[in-house]
């Protein structure tokens, strides 16, 4: 993967994004956390070319200040695909990424080729709530975030900076990116999806970690039951970052859907 860097609507964005492979396009939405590292976006690259862009707020990416709700993010999306010339690409999108893909498809279908939804935020249930992560150490979150917190996965995830100049920049990047993904989020991830989410024609595969403590399994059920022509994956030994629990059935599991 290579880092590029694309203008957007005449300039007013500088979209930073990491760019590998070839193939079908795959744009890849990342989650709260901020455009993932690791092995899941090189095993992608294998199959199709891979546009992974940081969200506007997220890393080096700013406008966050031109985005006013997640339909904006969406539309800016749109954008982001006119400035990289393409007409439709499967979409893959993770946590807040998930919600954002959905909001892109229900938009403008026909851009879409195929959909993955993968431990995707967007509805609310009080009875099963997303987990207010942003207000949680980060000792008290990997029990919820991770199978086994005791697995060589979080270091896969979570690489641990040298130094102290790097472990703040680290830091920073970290509340950086919380902060931009609580203006879509806080205080709960509901900002009205179910009223668009009928709209989706590309067929979907949601993607689930079965143990997700952070946003419940039983939440794929909603995203089938109000997607025409969806299904539901269930990964076990993992749970909200599956990715980094599961990597070869996580990217298995794509590239058959997208294959298909």
């Amino acid at each position: 993967m290579e880092s590029k860097v694309v203008a957007v609507r005449d300039g007013m964005f500088q979209a930073h994004m990491e760019q590998g492979g070839s193939g079908d396009p795959l744009l890849y939405l990342h989650g709260s956390g901020g455009l993932e590292e690791g092995e899941h976006l090189d095993m992608l690259a294998e199959r199709f070319t891979v546009y992974a862009p940081h969200h506007p707020g997220f890393g080096p990416t700013e406008g966050l200040d031109h985005i006013d709700d997640i339909i904006d993010m969406a539309l800016y999306y749109h954008d982001v695909m006119d400035a990289l010339g393409l007409e439709s690409a499967h979409v893959v999108g993770y946590s807040l990424g998930g919600m954002l893909a959905a909001e892109i498809a229900s938009l403008c279908s026909h851009r879409v080729r195929r959909l993955v939804l993968a431990s995707a935020v967007g509805f609310w249930h009080d009875e099963a709530p997303v987990l207010d992560f942003m207000a949680m150490p980060p000792d008290q979150l990997l029990p919820h975030i991770f199978h086994d917190p005791e697995s060589g996965a979080i270091q896969k995830a979570f690489t641990v900076p040298e130094g102290a100049d790097a472990m703040m920049e680290a830091l920073f990047k970290r509340m950086q990116s919380f902060t931009a993904a609580g203006k879509f989020l806080w205080p709960i991830p509901d900002r009205g999806l179910k009223r668009r989410i009928h709209r989706i024609k590309a067929p979907t595969l949601i993607l689930w970690g079965e143990s997700d403590g952070l946003v419940p399994a039983s939440y794929a059920e909603d995203f089938k039951s109000a997607i025409p022509d969806s299904r539901v994956a269930i990964l076990k030994e993992a749970s909200h970052m599956l990715m980094y629990e599961q990597t070869e059935q996580f990217v298995s599991a794509i590239v058959d859907h997208l294959s298909g």
